[in-house]
């Protein structure tokens, strides 16, 4: 079970490193909106980076926003930098929780995942990096597991409503469900809306490594997973899908290795039938497919070589057509935007042998919130924290490195989402 008491000298049950970041400053304001849903009613909790200053500004900053000054003196602040290992052990060592907000992961995620394994703070993140996920799975997940501590990535929209929304869709089919595919669409308001360039830059490195992950990958000496009922096909490049009426390319995040690694853990730790996934992402009409198809010959050139990344880092709006940039997105845009997630399942109705013959019942599910990037990750972030605070029993036995799907399965995580805007049903 882990461990989730605070003392006198582990102060704090939250501590959110990098919490001057942009994303971070979003999960300051989100905490500080639930501290009544702590354990007992209260929930300790401080900021921290490598800028006191920095720290400082953003508590006044969130004070402002919600009309709560007290946030001013009542939060404190550690000053911790990922270049100092002595800094992190001296964070981590105060948290019972650690919620990492800094990335590109792959150049930052490691030294702090380090920490809290040495140091016996769990560790939640919001990476959608799948070589750095893998990546701490194989180097910590033993480790993790002596010192019982659960290091839970994805905890953000990569990948918590894709991973908890297929379990959903599992567990609301009345009989065996076999497979699953999600369309993602997006809205947003008269203003648009774009994304933050540190998550444009995670792209960039994490295709020209592409290599690297499957080498990583070849290291745990997988069995393939075994198949229920029907193959899923994989769709074509670009296709108009009729589940959503628009063209529709394959996701290109962290959304399918994630539900993958759940669906492995699934097989090998409750010995269930795993559900095979696939992920689509939803870009519109005809018009689109020209600058998806223009923006993504650019980018698997330019990709390829080191000045062309320096191109793409540089120029992230020229080269997104707007959707990635520098400043990321105003509070107004991100206040009219939001996200739905289709989930379209097929299995084995209640009574009916999956080993035999096809799938003979269907399953629609949503998972709908608001902004992805910066209001549901905050939402999910700190909902999965919340979660491993008020429910230690319901976690896995074991320590260990988890996906969401595999460390929340028989969590009240979904509950807790939909009472904060994102919402999971059946349609």
């Amino acid at each position: 079970m882990a461990r989730v008491e605070t003392s006198s000298n582990r102060p704090y049950h939250l501590v959110i490193f990098g919490a001057s970041g942009f994303t971070g400053q979003f999960v300051v304001e989100e905490v500080a909106r639930t501290v009544s849903e702590g354990p007992r009613g209260n929930l300790k909790w401080a900021v921290a980076g490598r800028s006191k200053q920095k720290l400082e500004k953003v508590l006044e900053q969130a004070a402002g926003v919600l009309d709560k000054p007290e946030l001013r003196s009542e939060v404190d602040i550690i000053v911790a930098d990922v270049g100092e290992p002595d800094s992190l052990a001296a964070m981590c060592k105060q948290a019972v929780i650690v919620l990492n907000c800094v990335g590109p992961y792959r150049f930052y995620g490691e030294p702090v995942v380090k920490a809290c394994v040495e140091n016996g703070s769990h560790h939640i993140d919001i990476s959608g990096e799948p070589q750095f996920l893998e990546g701490m799975q194989l180097n910590y997940s033993s480790q993790a597991a002596e010192k019982g501590v659960y290091i839970i990535g994805s905890c953000g929209f990569d990948s918590i409503p894709a991973d908890m929304g297929v379990l959903y869709t599992r567990d609301q089919f009345k009989g065996t469900l076999t497979a699953v595919e999600s369309f993602l669409t997006v809205g947003s308001g008269d203003d648009g809306g774009c994304i933050h360039d540190g998550t444009w830059q995670s792209a960039i490195y994490g295709f020209s490594d592409s290599q690297k992950l499957q080498s990583l990958r070849r290291k745990f000496n997988h069995k393939p997973l075994p198949a229920v009922g029907s193959k899923l096909k994989r769709r074509g490049n670009v296709f108009f899908s009729n589940e959503i009426q628009q063209y529709t390319v394959p996701f290109m995040g962290s959304d399918p290795s994630v539900v993958k690694r759940t669906q492995r853990f699934v097989v090998e730790e409750h010995n269930a039938k795993p559900v095979q996934y696939g992920a689509y992402a939803g870009i519109g009409g005809i018009g689109n497919i020209a600058k998806l198809m223009f923006a993504g010959m650019m980018f698997w050139i330019l990709v390829k070589f080191n000045f062309g990344r320096n191109l793409l880092i540089k120029h992230p709006e020229f080269f997104s057509f707007g959707l990635f940039s520098k400043a990321g997105p105003t509070r107004k845009q991100m206040e009219a935007s939001s996200f739905q997630f289709a989930f379209y399942g097929e299995g084995y109705t209640e009574g009916q042998d999956p080993c035999q013959g096809k799938p003979n019942g269907k399953i629609r599910t949503l998972v709908q919130g608001p902004e992805c990037a910066y209001v549901a990750t905050p939402i999910a972030m700190v909902q999965a924290a919340l979660t491993i605070l008020n429910e230690p029993t319901a976690l896995p036995k074991t320590g260990g490195v988890y996906t969401p799907g595999a460390a929340f399965a028989k969590t009240t995580l979904t509950d807790r989402l939909n009472k904060h805007g994102i919402q999971f049903s059946v349609i």
